[in-house]
């Protein structure tokens, strides 16, 4: 590839009133409004209206904010990329970053849980218009885990060092995913950064699995966690609503006991990653096996709070190849234990594989903070975590986008939909009264581009009357 011109015959201006770069926000941002986005911010979010208007028009704004981190928008500042070109005539009600930002500043703790109902309500509607999480019918998993959004500086509000020994704010996470798609968003909380992970995390939980029976999970819902949440509150919420637990322990002396109270002859190998399969033995040659055993969980809480369930435990070869003289081996092996606490209906095997199948929610967490939650941009709290609720919903509304688009963008990443849905350089005509989206030619993924498109301007379906 090279330039077809000498560099002196080639200019570039920046003169054409009818080009966007976001062709793709347009099915999109309609998506949002077939599910009914723009209503329930009317209705659930009021901001109090001050003389300079800061808290007029919630939906307009909150929607600007939404199509801009869909669009890629990662700052405030970033929020001016709907202002180009054709995108005003495109859509109507587009604000500018100023504005935005003066808005996001006004939100309190009551609003952002304004914000967080209306996520409650729109995340079932994205599933039933869309067939995200097809599946969870019979099998669904809530996932939830917190990460460290780092900061720098001294102006924002709430930042300080947890448990990763980095100074920011701390973002919970709950999400829902099926074997059959890909995670989405359920619930989020921004949190102080020096917080314990399972501060709060019970009624989180709660709210998690509230939200994944309203998306239709009605079948088996395994709740999972890693050992931050190890508690007689988070396991409490999940049996209280009829959902499965599936959380990973602590190695303290009770916990240890019970694993040393296993039988030698009781653990099974397991085919491991990297794991290789011996011809002559007939078997899989691997450092991991995996047992359980019955045991009593929080026996210093009360009766009612204790909880008798399957410890998995899976041992690995704890390996030190350089204390090692060459060609000698061990005298003795010894191994390193991780116990999950569960009460799933599943098998040895499927139950322990299903518990490591948790890090999807790792996924989830490098896809928002590679896009709208790559920084946290303002020095109000409360603003921030309004921030991380609309990237939420940004999220969800991409993956629905996907779902709707194309079986490979029905999994992929956010950065994947963006660039191959969204980013989509188009020219606008108007004839007829009609407005018309100049795509270029041979676009890779024009076929579920326009799938997409087609989706989401179709005619509502007729509702039946008597």
């Amino acid at each position: 590839m090279q330039s077809s011109h000498d560099a002196a015959r080639v200019s570039a201006r920046f003169d054409d009133p009818n080009l966007v770069g976001y062709g793709g926000l347009a099915p999109v941002v309609r998506l949002a409004e077939r599910c009914g986005l723009p209503a329930l911010i009317g209705e659930h979010v009021r901001l109090p209206r001050s003389k300079d208007g800061t808290g007029a028009f919630p939906a307009a704004k909150l929607m600007s904010l939404v199509g801009g981190m869909v669009a890629g928008a990662d700052s405030i500042d970033d929020m001016d990329r709907l202002r180009h070109g054709g995108l005003p005539r495109l859509f109507a009600g587009v604000r500018a970053p100023s504005t935005l930002g003066s808005f996001l500043r006004s939100f309190t703790h009551g609003h952002v849980k304004q914000l967080h109902a209306v996520a409650r309500r729109f995340l079932p509607r994205l599933v039933a218009h869309t067939g995200l999480l097809s599946g969870a019918a019979s099998v669904a998993h809530v996932d939830i885990d917190d990460t460290i959004r780092q900061t720098y500086g001294y102006a924002k509000q709430g930042t300080g060092y947890g448990y990763s020994k980095v100074k920011g704010l701390n973002a919970l996470l709950g999400i829902i995913s099926t074997p059959l798609s890909a995670p989405v968003i359920a619930a989020t909380r921004l949190r102080k950064g020096p917080v314990n992970s399972a501060r709060g995390a019970a009624e989180f939980v709660a709210e998690s699995i509230r939200t994944a029976r309203a998306c239709g999970a009605a079948g088996l819902l395994v709740v999972r966690a890693d050992s931050a949440f190890y508690g007689a509150e988070v396991v409490g919420a999940c049996r209280a609503l009829d959902a499965r637990f599936s959380v990973t322990v602590r190695m303290n002396a009770s916990i240890k006991a019970a694993i040393a109270g296993i039988d030698e002859r009781a653990w099974t190998p397991i085919k491991y990653p990297k794991a290789a399969w011996d011809e002559e033995g007939q078997c899989w040659i691997s450092d991991a096996e995996i047992a359980e055993t019955t045991y009593t969980a929080f026996t210093s809480r009360s009766k009612k709070q204790q909880v008798t369930a399957r410890l998995i435990v899976r041992r690995v070869k704890r390996l030190n190849p350089a204390a090692l003289p060459d060609g000698q081996g061990t005298l003795f092996d010894t191994w390193r234990y991780h116990g999950a606490f569960t009460n799933s209906p599943l098998s040895l095997t499927d139950a322990e594989r299903d518990h490591r199948r948790h890090a999807v929610v790792e996924q989830v967490i490098a896809d928002v903070k590679n896009g709208p939650f790559a920084h946290a941009p303002s020095g109000r709290f409360q603003a921030n975590a309004a921030w991380l609720a609309l990237a939420a919903l940004a999220h969800n509304l991409a993956r629905a986008a996907g779902t709707l688009a194309s079986a490979f963008h029905a999994k992929a990443t956010t950065a994947t939909i963006r660039d191959h849905l969204i980013n989509v350089p188009a020219r606008l005509a108007r004839s007829a009264r009609r407005l018309t989206l100049h795509l270029p030619e041979h676009w890779p993924w024009q076929d579920a581009f326009t799938q997409l498109f087609d989706l989401a301007h179709a005619p509502p379906p007729r509702v039946a009357t008597a």
